[in-house]
């Protein structure tokens, strides 16, 4: 069904919203929610909506999970917010038990929390910096860490995220992260080389390797365009980490908990990181966000110098165990594979014959579509991306864009959608997609 957007009450509440918000937070839809359960949302004019985004990755057990609810309803009833760091509460502990034991690594682990990604990002950087005494940090060109001031710093884009908000942190560095399908005149193995290599020139062009502390890595570009590297260059990285005492940070807020078939993207690659960073999907939308480690990494920060007055709230906490105990007894691993499945069979055929679909990527229910002006010269195409968002939009799917140029299309679908949602939204980006591709 074809909706003009907004809709009346939505019209009125963008106005009121227009006059007292800035207008710095953007928005992907321009109406407003109503209700949400599992992979639809209901806006306040009544309008459906098949949910392809999912609060930016936020939601991979869907909207108002029964039984998230029921676990955060029975906290409320206990007690709200005594402060971890005043009265102790035990589904902290829990938590961090929890996380310990399903984060990759088979050695002793600590973990702590707070309330975002961005300060997830910050700790783990503070936490590297005083475990090795060294200052530099080294990120990927095209990653998205946050939007605080060191986060943004690691952060690659600079429009939106960094223009005018300058000067940043220094003791950054970035490095080039694989994007094949954009390493023309090289196959994949001779670019992972160069890539290397270009890791080893930065001791002697940049910094030496005494001087940094941490390599921090999305194992799949999000923000930057559902970049996948291969299992290659992750291993060279960390395998160069060791070499030169750099600790390896996976940044685990969108690839985590079930999102690319595996409960932490990093399976993937055969790779133990030091540190993790979690957060989004974490708490079904509870605000709360994690580092888990080395414990010997994460003692060395004393008592009073990480945390957070909210870090790791009640809510949070609980929340949070239910989703793990979803993801788990639902199945929601395998899920996710059949999510990328689906998503690869609709547009696989669709690439050799829509110019405008330069490449389709998939890593479980990672999925991405990236719009060229032509498969030639694969100049990144934004306008098209716009157009197909905006007929989806109207259509009653919810999708997002991505990539530093804005031309890929993103799909974060809660993993709990089913087989009717899930092929009724891949349809409605097909019509899409090939309506816009053959103007």
């Amino acid at each position: 069904m074809k909706t003009t957007l907004p809709g009346p009450k939505a019209k009125e509440l963008l106005e009121r919203k227009n006059k007292n918000i800035p207008r710095g937070p953007f928005n992907t839809v321009y109406t407003f929610a109503k209700k949400g359960l599992g992979a639809r949302l209901t806006d306040v004019d009544g309008n459906q909506f098949i949910d392809f985004a999912g609060a930016i990755g936020t939601l991979n057990v869907g909207h108002s999970h029964p039984r998230v609810v029921r676990a955060v309803k029975k906290q409320l009833d206990q007690y709200i917010h005594p402060c971890f760091h005043v009265m102790m509460y035990e589904p902290y502990v829990q938590l961090a038990e929890k996380l310990n034991e399903i984060t990759p690594g088979d050695f002793p682990k600590k973990t702590f929390f707070l309330n975002s990604g961005a300060e997830a990002v910050e700790n783990a950087v503070k936490i590297a910096r005083k475990y090795t005494k060294r200052k530099g940090i080294i990120s990927f060109e095209r990653g998205f860490h946050g939007r605080t001031y060191m986060a943004m710093s690691l952060t690659s884009k600079v429009k939106p995220y960094k223009n005018g908000f300058g000067p940043f942190m220094n003791e950054t560095y970035k490095l080039p992260y694989p994007y094949y399908y954009r390493a023309d005149g090289y196959t994949k193995e001779e670019w992972d080389e160069k890539l290397l290599h270009e890791f080893q020139e930065l001791f002697i062009r940049e910094v030496p390797p005494e001087e940094i502390a941490a390599v921090i890595m999305e194992p799949v570009q999000g923000e930057g365009g559902f970049v996948i590297p291969s299992k290659t260059f992750v291993q060279g990285i960390k395998r160069i980490c060791e070499e030169h005492g750099i600790l390896f940070i996976a940044d685990e807020i969108q690839t985590g908990f079930g999102r690319t078939g595996k409960m932490f993207g990093i399976e993937h690659f055969e790779v133990t990181p030091d540190l993790i960073t979690m957060s989004k999907s974490l708490g079904a939308g509870i605000p709360i966000s994690a580092v888990t480690g080395r414990a010997d990494i994460m003692d060395s920060a004393e008592a009073g110098e990480i945390g957070g007055t909210y870090g790791g709230s009640p809510l949070g906490c609980v929340a949070a165990l239910e989703v793990i105990n979803i993801i788990e007894e639902e199945n929601l691993l395998k899920r996710a594979n059949e999510i990328g499945k689906a998503f690869l069979e609709t547009f696989s055929p669709l690439v050799n014959d829509l110019p405008p679909l330069g490449e389709i990527r998939a890593l479980g229910a990672m999925c991405a579509l990236e719009f060229v002006e032509n498969k030639y010269g694969k100049k990144p195409n934004k306008e098209i991306v716009q157009k197909i968002m905006k007929k989806a939009h109207e259509r009653g799917l919810i999708i997002m864009s991505a990539g530093i140029y804005g031309n890929i299309i993103r799909l974060l679908t809660p993993l709990v959608i089913t087989d009717e949602e899930l092929q009724e939204g891949l349809n409605i980006l097909k019509e899409c997609v090939i309506e816009v591709c053959l103007e």
